[in-house]
């Protein structure tokens, strides 16, 4: 059960979570080194195609603005889906049936928002990061540090679960020690993101998100093969298997304030990632960074779909299969867990349907996922050191872009270092709470003062500071309080706040402090402030003024 909570919140964007616990080391699987060492050997001379393409801080942080639509939305995609929505949401329905599907489509009530409300205004408003959006008519000074704070915050805390998650998984897979698997991850994440900048981590996303759709695909059918494609045979062997429950939703949220919580943290939480929104300046205009929402989605909810069909797939061909079950449990326990735990079931059935050559193929798939995923998150936290802290604010706009850039490679490789330090010393910590505050932390410190700054007139600087500041303490002190850090790490018998999800309490505590200081903030800045906003929001839907844009 511990282990399928922690897939839970984390089946969008954490591989950490749902690896999270022991894991026994596998025999090496030659099949799965050979593929990795060609997909290592492929990203690394993309990258070095890259590199010669990167000369320019736009080319660096952006990709020169050439990204197609398409090409975005299968990179986001690559993005997105992390080793966590291929493990851990087949788990989940491996796990518990019906309530994985419910789970699995509400990460995606978040891309409609983006879609119809963010991405062309982030475009038209914004160069790199998104502070630049949230500051557009704002003091840059205090604006860009709490964004920068809250991006970076965010991207660490993102690091650390799936760093972890890279060690535990590539551990089990193919038999290397944790720690060299998190520093294998470390390097090669600050190979792409120095020398190859957005263009190299962009090509590296497509091609994992083109090996995972593929492979899971291939899962998904080779399944549905076995049944003469009839979901209802499906499924009736999947129940008398287990049990009619698993059809049934509601077992894994059990209070309608937890469920609407959880819902607002995925949904705002989605909107505010620093390294998704990122993405919507890679392409030329607003009309591509819709495309790549449109996109994006499409691939996001397909490849759901298929692991839904993998979770039922894992409880007919895997469940009672004595080759996959740890006897040695099964003895000591009385009960037939797999090998590895439920978040091995798509990695079994990968064998059961494939055979040990596709096997090692989902294993290096999956190692492919982890690296697309944390070298968007460390040019996220990269580029908002050196372009929203350092040019904006220590240099007040002042900075050369070849020194922004060298600033930023830097900030690359701290951060990696500082991601393989703290991924070997997470290494046996519990660290649901990373996952649940860094979306409380988007959904709450960065959703909010984006969202505002783009639709509400009367925002100012005085209420998106001390609103913005607000909703992050308050993100951060509700989930100590609660069961997650409280009782599980802190080992308090009862938790203060009684909640797992903060994200309702947080969420609102932001737009209300946001609203009230800037209702109440009468300084002659203020007025000025909402004076720029009807330039601005001109701006923000015609494109006029854009980086890039057109002129007529």
């Amino acid at each position: 059960m511990k282990a399928l909570f922690l897939a839970l919140f984390s089946v969008a964007a954490f591989a950490g979570e749902a690896l999270s616990g022991a894991v026994e080391k596998q025999p090496l699987n030659m099949s799965a080194i050979i593929m990795f060492l060609i997909f290592v050997g492929a990203t690394l001379g993309i990258t070095y195609w890259a590199a010669k393409r990167t000369k320019t801080a736009k080319d660096f942080y952006t990709a020169g603005g050439g990204i197609t639509g398409f090409q975005n939305g299968m990179a986001i995609a690559g993005d997105y889906m992390s080793a966590a929505s291929f493990l851990g949401i087949s788990a989940l329905v491996y796990a518990k049936g019906y309530d994985g599907l419910i789970y699995s489509i509400g990460f995606l009530v978040g891309w409609p928002i983006i879609l119809f409300m963010v991405a062309e205004q982030l475009r038209n408003l914004g160069k790199y990061t998104f502070a630049d959006v949230a500051s557009y008519r704002l003091r840059q000074t205090p604006i860009r540090t709490l964004a920068a704070f809250g991006s970076i915050l965010t991207v660490v805390l993102y690091l650390i679960a799936q760093m972890v998650g890279a060690g535990k998984l590539i551990q089990l897979l193919f038999g290397l020690d944790y720690e060299i698997a998190v520093i294998l991850v470390g390097v090669l994440m600050i190979l792409y993101v120095t020398f190859g900048g957005m263009l190299a981590t962009t090509w590296v996303q497509i091609i994992k998100a083109f090996l995972l759709l593929s492979g899971a695909t291939f899962m998904a059918v080779a399944v549905m093969a076995h049944y003469n494609f009839n979901f209802e045979s499906l499924f009736a062997t999947a129940v008398s298997m287990k049990d009619q429950s698993i059809m049934a939703p509601g077992k894994l949220v059990s209070d309608p304030i937890s469920a609407i919580s959880l819902g607002i943290a995925l949904m705002f939480g989605t909107a505010g990632l620093p390294h998704i929104l990122m993405r919507f300046f890679t392409v030329s205009d607003a009309k591509e960074a819709r495309k790549s929402v449109f996109y994006a989605t499409g691939f996001i909810g397909y490849f759901y779909i298929l692991t839904f069909i993998i979770g039922f797939g894992a409880i007919v061909m895997v469940f009672q299969n004595p080759q996959y079950l740890d006897l040695a449990k099964q003895a000591v326990d009385g009960g037939a867990p797999i090998l590895g735990g439920d978040n091995m079931a798509a990695i079994h059935l990968s064998h059961a349907v494939g055979g040990d050559f596709f096997l090692g193929f989902m294993s290096a798939v999956a190692f492919a996922t982890i690296l697309a995923v944390v070298s968007g998150l460390t040019l996220a936290g990269a580029s908002a050191i050196s372009h929203d802290l350092y040019a904006s604010v220590l240099r007040a706009g002042r900075a050369d872009g070849m020194m922004e850039m060298k600033v930023s490679k830097i900030s690359t490789v701290v951060l990696g270092i500082v991601a393989i330090y703290l991924g070997i010393a997470f290494e046996d910590q519990n660290i649901a709470f990373m996952v649940g505050l860094a979306f409380a932390i988007a959904a709450s410190a960065n959703f909010p003062i984006l969202f505002l700054s783009m639709f509400w007139s009367k925002l100012t600087t005085r209420g998106a500071l001390l609103g913005g500041s607000l909703g992050l303490l308050t993100a951060g002190v509700l989930v100590v309080l609660g069961p997650t850090v409280w009782v599980d790490v802190l080992k308090n018998a009862e938790a203060i706040f009684p909640y797992k999800y903060p994200a309702l309490f947080s969420v609102s505590a932001a737009f209300i402090g946001i609203w009230f200081f800037s209702i109440t903030d009468k300084s002659e800045n203020s007025e000025k402030e909402k004076e720029a906003y009807e330039a601005q929001y001109i701006r923000s839907q015609t494109g006029i003024g854009a980086e890039g844009a057109v002129e007529h």
